[in-house]
């Protein structure tokens, strides 16, 4: 049984999954006021865009990352622009693809560091090459999660470290607190993601 206090955030958690995923593979998306509003999947040449000069991004590994980073994060023949700490000041603006590689990722190895092996990096992560592949990786990522989350009880949304991922604020936080947190981070990079996406689709006229 599901605690009651995770019942309103695993049903935000859906919500917000499901509109993102409708808004980046079509053919249709919820336009908020409970019509239909049709749109074109992702494709890879969107997925790649770069709005303005700089920006970080996924890039083969074979030429090295962009513009101040240092390193290509994840595994497989693609990684996404990083950089060891302190990072870059202003941040680099982060395409679409940075910005879904990055949620994939953080998805997959919370759910792993919840509720499997507790060992996953983002060196063992491959990064999405394609727009087809980073949808795929993202929705793998939000069913693992998805389902750590439905293993844990009451006892566990108190634990502190309860979640051992190693990127975030996770040892020092009751696991309820990193539900909100996971939620939160779903909610603002979707909201980014489909602003890049109407800059796109606008970006001629």
């Amino acid at each position: 049984m599901v605690p009651p206090r995770l019942v309103p955030l695993l049903a935000q958690f859906d919500f917000a999954y499901t509109r993102l995923r409708h808004r980046l593979a079509g053919p249709v998306m919820d336009s908020g006021d409970g019509t239909d509003t049709r749109l074109e999947p992702l494709t890879d040449e969107e997925y790649f865009w770069e709005p303005v000069p700089r920006c970080w991004s996924v890039r083969r590994r074979t030429g090295g990352p962009g513009a101040r980073a240092t390193l290509l994060a994840g595994a497989g023949d693609w990684g996404r622009d990083a950089a060891a700490y302190p990072h870059p000041w202003p941040p680099p603006f982060t395409t679409l693809a940075w910005r879904l590689s990055h949620l994939g990722e953080m998805l997959a190895l919370r759910a792993d560091h919840t509720a499997g092996s507790h060992r996953l990096t983002r060196d063992d992560h491959p990064v999405p090459g394609s727009a087809a592949e980073a949808l795929t990786a993202l929705e793998a990522g939000a069913s693992a999660w998805r389902r750590a989350l439905l293993g844990v009880d009451d006892t566990a949304l108190d634990t502190v470290g309860y979640c051992t991922y190693p990127h975030g604020g996770d040892a020092e936080e009751p696991f309820a607190d990193i539900v909100w947190w996971v939620n939160q981070e779903l909610l603002h990079h979707g909201a980014e993601i489909a602003l890049l996406r109407d800059l796109h689709r606008d970006r001629r006229r």
